[in-house]
């Protein structure tokens, strides 16, 4: 790995260490009902197999290796994996009496996985971060079986995703304007992969073949209002900003508070979300 790439997953291994991993870590039941409908349109895709051995990258809390370990049954096995402790903790929490699921600190980028020990692979969200993601890729592909299925989702762009930017649009209408440019289109980041021509040559590239990138869109939500509020409040870019200017938080929740009230549903709070859903297999 170049010290770039080093430097890069460092980065990402301390901030998933820190904070946003606690964050997270704390919100996990809100942030799994916001996301479970999309990782189970991936899982769909995936298509899982009663005794298949899964690797789930970036498995998080645990939510969607519980519901791989669930398709795969008693003879099957699932390995988690995630960079951040904290939330390995709580997976390992919620897991500890089912059978064939296992979870590991490691960053797929690098970790040494057996050479063909496993039938899919698998992310909600967690393949958009890596430093070198041809590297990464590569080493999944490595720890496939020779034809092996990989299948992911991921967010397109932060416009398509109102759940995402209409609060943080909201705050940033009552804050001072950011004095940071906003990152390149293929950064380390949420968004890293926004543009379907570049997850085709990433995975060319690292090793797989029959890859498929599909749109997904579906309104999602973490509850009501009040919920939906304190999400916003404290997960991504907002929770940032909050911090920087305490004395506007009180506008910032007004603001944010009334951008919301109008997607307020039955089922709470419901949003835009706009995804890729990506399959491939190895070569």
């Amino acid at each position: 790995m170049s010290d770039a790439s080093a430097a890069g997953n460092a980065d990402q291994i301390a901030y998933w260490n820190a904070g946003a991993g606690e964050t997270w870590a704390s919100l996990q039941e809100r942030l799994d009902r916001q996301l479970a409908p999309l990782g189970q349109k991936a899982e769909a895709a995936l298509a899982p197999k009663p005794g298949e051995r899964i690797l789930d990258i970036g498995c998080g809390a645990g939510q969607t290796s519980l519901e791989l370990a669930e398709a795969v049954g008693s003879e099957g096995v699932v390995l988690g994996v995630d960079i951040s402790q904290p939330l390995i903790d709580v997976a390992r929490r919620r897991s500890a009496s089912v059978p064939g699921l296992s979870f590991q600190l490691a960053d797929a980028e690098t970790e040494s996985f057996p050479t063909g020990a496993f039938d899919g692979a698998f992310s909600r969200f967690g393949v958009m971060f890596f430093a070198n993601p041809v590297a990464a890729f590569r080493n999944i592909a490595r720890a496939l079986k020779p034809g092996g299925r990989l299948a992911f989702v991921c967010w397109r762009t932060p416009q398509e995703n109102l759940f995402m930017s209409l609060p943080l649009a909201a705050a940033s209408a009552v804050l001072p304007p950011s004095p940071s440019p906003p990152p390149p289109p293929a950064a380390q980041g949420p968004f890293a992969f926004a543009d379907p021509a570049l997850l085709w040559d990433i995975l060319g590239k690292a090793g797989f073949t029959d890859i498929s990138v599909t749109a997904h869109d579906q309104k999602i939500g973490s509850g009501d209002l009040d919920t939906t509020l304190d999400v916003a409040l404290k997960v991504g870019p907002l929770g940032a900003m909050l911090r920087e200017y305490p004395d506007r938080r009180e506008a910032v929740i007004a603001a944010v508070r009334e951008a919301l009230q109008p997607h307020v549903t039955e089922d709470g709070v419901r949003l835009d979300s706009a995804s890729w859903i990506v399959t491939a297999r190895r070569a």
